[in-house]
C-alpha cells in the first residue's frame, strides 16, 4: 500500500468514526455538535462533523443500535480522548 492509498484509508475510517459519533448521539437525542464543543471547546466547527450529519446521519427509528462502548472505542483509536470522555459523561448522565 503506498502513501496515497494509507492516507485515502485513514480518511475512509476517520469518516466512519464521525458517522458512528454522528448517529450514536442521534440515537441518544444528543446534538453531535454540542457534545463535540464541549470536548474541544477551542476549535471552530468540525467541518466533516457538520457534512457527515448533513448527508450520512438518519433518523433514530432509522439507525441500527450502536452500543455505548462501540463508540468510546472507535473514538479511542482516533486519540479524540476528549470527545471520548464527553460520551462516557453523556453516558452515566443518561443512567442517572
Amino acid at each position: 500500500m503506498n502513501e496515497k492509498q494509507l492516507a485515502e484509508a485513514y480518511e475512509r475510517d476517520e469518516n466512519m468514526m464521525i458517522l458512528v459519533f454522528a448517529q450514536w448521539c442521534v440515537n441518544h437525542d444528543l446534538d453531535p455538535l454540542e457534545l463535540y464543543a464541549k470536548a474541544y471547546p477551542q476549535q471552530k466547527l468540525n467541518e466533516s462533523l457538520k457534512k457527515t450529519m448533513d448527508e450520512l446521519v438518519v433518523p433514530k427509528h432509522e439507525s441500527e443500535h450502536i452500543p455505548d462502548q462501540a463508540v468510546i472505542a472507535v473514538l479511542e483509536m482516533f486519540g479524540n480522548i476528549d470527545l471520548a470522555q464527553a460520551v462516557h459523561e453523556a453516558i452515566a448522565e443518561r443512567k442517572q
